[in-house]
């Protein structure tokens, strides 16, 4: 992450320096166009173009993150936390009585999605609900 933030801030900084190499050309050159101006606004645009660019790629990175947080959070709502999982055998020595429900792997969380994407498909179009027994 520090590379895509020191990268973004380099970027910002240069965008900052073109901008005031622009208005300084602007204000040496009576607000007239000239040789100087024009390569200033040049390095300004290129510069712009940079920063959009170093933007694009900390967004990236930012939305990467947030969709593997929330990967995370969706396997461990659906395997339980760590502390409080039971396993079936543990409920039957610590007299639960009731069968515990065994945690999820990723992959099976994957398939059961899967499955229930199939089911929703079907029944929006008009199925009986088949495609369950096909995903799964």
């Amino acid at each position: 992450m520090d590379p895509i933030l020191q990268a973004l801030q380099d970027s910002y900084h240069r965008l900052l320096a073109a901008c005031a190499a622009a208005l300084e050309a602007k204000e040496v050159a009576a607000g007239e166009r000239s040789e100087r101006t024009d390569k200033a606004l040049n390095s300004f645009l290129e510069n712009h173009q940079l920063f959009h660019g170093a933007c694009d790629r900390a967004q990236e990175f930012v939305e990467s993150v947030r969709q593997r947080i929330g990967s995370e959070c969706l396997v461990d709502e659906a395997t339980g936390p760590v502390s409080g999982r039971v396993v079936a055998g543990d409920a039957a020595k610590a007299g639960g009585g009731g069968a515990a429900v065994a945690p999820l792997s990723a992959v099976r969380l994957e398939q059961l999605s899967k499955a229930v994407r199939w089911q929703v498909i079907d029944l929006q179009q008009g199925g009986g609900g088949g495609a369950l027994s096909n995903a799964a």
